[in-house]
């Protein structure tokens, strides 16, 4: 089983722009995903919100029984959260690692369009070597 259940991208609008299942036992619908997709992004609003933290930037890491969810929140309010499985080690860093791919070969592109959903055929390839070395490299599967 991977490491790594989906990816999520969602837009400072709470709208998602990218999802990718890795293999989880119960693949998502395209509905069930931005319906995942709007509520966590709700959530991390409001979080920021009730924090008795000033400065408070969200929920970043949600740990449940059967999965962890980590989240990483770029400065333009792009939200990338990756399920997997619980007690994952080096989330936050392949998270970083995916927001660099994404401004490398997403915000790079000439014909991609702000907020609207991915269709980058680099970004889909790099993604994958990315994550396909995380499962080789850090996780010795």
């Amino acid at each position: 089983m991977a490491a790594i259940y989906s990816l999520f991208i969602i837009n400072k609008s709470g709208g998602l722009i990218y999802y990718k299942d890795y293999g989880s036992a119960g693949r998502m619908d395209t509905n069930d995903s931005l319906r995942l997709a709007s509520l966590w992004h709700s959530m991390h609003a409001i979080s920021q919100q009730l924090s008795p933290v000033s400065g408070c930037t969200g929920i970043d890491l949600l740990n449940a029984d059967t999965f962890d969810l980590h989240c990483f929140q770029s400065l333009t309010g792009t939200k990338f959260f990756v399920i997997c499985e619980p007690g994952a080690p080096y989330m936050e860093l392949l998270l970083k690692m995916i927001y660099e791919l994404y401004t490398d070969y997403v915000l790079k592109n000439p014909f991609y369009e702000m907020e609207m959903p991915i269709r980058c055929e680099l970004f889909d390839l790099n993604l994958s070597l990315a994550v396909q070395k995380d499962r080789t490299a850090l996780l010795g599967r």
